[in-house]
């Protein structure tokens, strides 16, 4: 049996049908929506991640190329978890770059917020902060694809945890501060939120100077951990 097929039987073996009749309403498939024809089996992320565990050593780039190619949203989100755990426990950094130039050539398959949020900052973002690659996120800040922007973003996560400069993601937020998808209204808040976990004295002086021009999704996600106050200020124009 291909790795392909026994990905897919195992996966149809873990379905049910409540989650396969819910998740494209979550996700949002249909007609002229952001995931319309989306395939879902039906598996939750715990679950797939078990069949990672399982799978990510016997599998080799090809047989990722050919999950990650599937129709069905859970294959593709498995593909791009066995990057991540092949990422996370090399320490060749030969094959992290090859890892990596791989992820970058595959993001037409990378087509929804959680395939974006579950696999960039891990890997992406982790290779550009070690090696000072942070011209591939702004590349992809400036793609034409709503999804390569959000990777762009979101991958500056591992830089925020990191602890040391808030500069990038700052760059990136005001890149696509006004974005018209409020996908990318949500992650441009939420990661300045994640930057005020940090250090909220760098989110208050980002805030003060650009709050006023931010759509309103991106402000109330970047204040959703201030003091009540606070937030009732900015929501109300008060700062």
């Amino acid at each position: 049996m291909t790795f392909h097929n026994q990905i897919l039987e195992a996966l149809q073996f873990l379905s049910t049908p409540e989650k396969r009749d819910f998740l494209p309403y979550f996700f949002k498939t249909g007609k002229g929506q952001y995931a319309e024809g989306d395939q879902f089996i039906g598996v939750v992320v715990p679950d797939s991640r078990k069949l990672v565990k399982e799978y990510w050593q016997k599998a080799t780039l090809d047989d990722v190329q050919e999950i990650l190619k599937s129709e069905f949203h859970e294959m593709r989100l498995v593909a791009l978890l066995i990057l991540v755990t092949k990422f996370e426990k090399t320490k060749d950094e030969k094959e992290k770059k090859t890892l990596v130039d791989f992820y970058l050539k595959n993001t037409k398959y990378i087509n929804n917020w959680d395939l974006v949020d579950l696999s960039c900052y891990k890997l992406l973002g982790r290779y550009c902060f070690e090696n000072q690659k942070d011209d591939i996120l702004r590349e992809l800040s400036n793609s034409d694809n709503m999804w390569e922007k959000r990777i762009a973003i979101v991958a500056t996560m591992h830089h925020i945890k990191k602890g040391k400069s808030f500069d990038l993601t700052q760059e990136l937020v005001l890149n696509n501060l006004n974005h018209p998808h409020d996908l990318m209204h949500k992650a441009n808040g939420w990661l300045l939120r994640e930057i005020g976990n940090k250090d909220e004295e760098v989110l208050l002086d980002f805030l003060k100077i650009h709050y006023q021009n931010m759509p309103r999704t991106t402000l109330r996600y970047a204040i959703e951990k201030l003091d009540e106050d606070l937030r009732q200020d900015f929501l109300k124009g008060r700062i």
